[in-house]
């Protein structure tokens, strides 16, 4: 049983266009050259809000705990459904600022932010008090271009330093030490039924 879950769900969505090579203009990252105007599909395999809310978290999570979840503008909304379904209740949303690159995702308006909505279930009390909800943070890149989807070591420092032990990551990339892993890019801790 888990007092903190940290969740990063494969939402059902579409990735940018293809960019051609980027540039360096005034010290930003300027991608040109677009190879078609359409989207491409995420580098991984995506499921829906229904799929992700039927995922039995109620059942590993203790009566008292934390749960860290991350989405994005166009899942804001329907997050609530994977909240509820998995026995929390909203409390508060952090949001990642990230620097904006050549066009990005979106159509009106360019998307440069990602929510991780904090929700409790029971009582657990905080291990600190945290001033803001906003955090500018770079995004980590692998062989010189932004990495698709992962997030900021920095999210899982805050989270230890705020909610307490066992910790639960689900839809892992990578094992961190202190913390148990379920995903498909990582030798699962535990398996999900």
């Amino acid at each position: 049983m888990y007092s903190t879950i940290y969740a990063d769900p494969p939402w059902e969505q579409k990735n940018g266009r293809p960019l051609g090579k980027y540039n360096v203009v005034d010290g930003k990252q300027i991608f040109s050259n677009a190879i078609t105007n359409n989207a491409r599909p995420m580098p991984y395999n995506t499921m829906t809000v229904e799929e992700i809310a039927s995922l039995p978290v109620k059942d590993i999570s203790n009566k008292d705990a934390h749960l860290y979840l991350w989405c994005t503008n166009k899942y804001l909304l329907q997050a609530t459904c994977v909240i509820e379904a998995w026995g929390f209740k909203y409390s508060t949303t952090l949001v990642w600022a990230k620097n904006i690159m050549g066009g990005g995702l979106g159509g009106t308006f360019k998307v440069n932010t990602e929510f991780l909505l904090f929700c409790t279930r029971g009582k657990v009390p905080a291990k600190k008090s945290v001033s803001g909800t906003w955090y500018n943070k770079k995004r980590p890149y692998v062989n010189g271009y932004p990495a698709s989807s992962k997030k900021p070591d920095f999210f899982k420092e805050l989270i230890e330093s705020v909610s307490p032990s066992p910790y639960l990551e689900m839809f892992a990339r990578e094992q961190k030490t202190g913390w148990d892993v379920f995903g498909n890019e990582v030798e699962n801790s535990i398996i999900l039924k």
